[in-house]
């Protein structure tokens, strides 16, 4: 079976030349380079990956991600993080795909003082620079801006958009909490696609982490395999440190219940066309 892991956060050893923001979240030692990254992929049989630009560790500066993504291609592309605020940020965006093996976008609301706002001009902007330049968004965002997004898509319907996390929905809320229901509605828009990145993150219990399971055939059932990918939330020992990398991938192939044909799009076929230009 081909596999994509396309959620995983990467990390320098060399803070000299990428230097980290102040009080970073750092993952343990020896855990989120590159080297990590490889040895965990071919311990599981993983072929290609999304880098995601580490935000709680470089904030806007891109320069790892970038690097790290022009050096690994053609099995990592990158994932970048810009601040709607710079006005800036449309024109780099487009130089990072242009000359960094930059595929997508994570976007984040516009932060005014105590207020968020993802319906925002600079958040447009980039929206539609991903969309001159074919990267994918990547939205992060919480239910609580799920009306914007809604909003957003119809502005535009070519631009393929990923939910992160699906908004975090949560194991013990069950299929009638509200996060979940508000992920469910938004399938009626094409262009919207979702992450299923939170097997083990939602999850109150060990592994398998059953509790989330009805949820996760929910999405995939709203959306289709063809409009769902996974990731691993790598390192997994500083997102999710119930779960190793094996058991994350593990349970999502053997124990949803997903046929084959199913699989195929969510592990390679979906990501391929959205991050890798198949």
């Amino acid at each position: 079976m081909r596999i994509t892991d396309t959620h995983a956060h990467i990390y320098s050893l060399n803070e000299a030349r990428y230097p980290m923001v102040d009080r970073p979240l750092r993952p343990p030692a020896g855990t989120g380079t590159v080297a990590h990254l490889q040895a965990e992929m071919a311990a599981h049989g993983v072929q290609r990956v999304v880098g995601i630009q580490t935000s709680t560790a470089y904030a806007f500066d891109n320069r790892f991600l970038a690097d790290a993504a022009a050096a690994s291609a053609p099995w990592m592309v990158g994932c970048c993080t810009l601040n709607p605020l710079d006005e800036a940020s449309p024109a780099l965006l487009r130089r990072l795909a242009r000359e960094s093996n930059v595929r997508a976008m994570r976007s984040l609301p516009a932060e005014y003082g105590g207020s968020r706002r993802l319906d925002d001009p600079g958040v447009h902007a980039l929206w539609r620079a991903a969309c001159d330049a074919g990267v994918t968004i990547n939205v992060l965002i919480h239910v609580d801006l799920a009306d914007e997004l809604e909003r957003m898509l119809p502005r535009h319907p070519a631009l393929s958009v990923v939910v992160d996390h699906c908004m975090y929905p949560k194991g013990r809320d069950g299929l009638e909490g509200a996060t979940l229901r508000r992920m469910l509605e938004l399938a009626r828009y094409p262009n919207l696609h979702a992450k299923l990145t939170w097997l083990v993150e939602s999850s109150d219990q060990a592994y398998p982490f059953a509790d989330t399971h009805a949820l996760l055939r929910a999405v995939i059932d709203a959306y289709g395999p063809e409009r769902c990918i996974w990731g691993s939330d790598f390192p997994l020992e500083l997102w999710t440190p119930k779960a190793t990398y094996g058991q994350h991938l593990q349970v999502f192939r053997e124990q949803l219940g997903l046929s084959a044909a199913a699989l195929e799009h969510i592990l390679w076929r979906t990501p391929g066309r959205l991050y890798f230009r198949e």
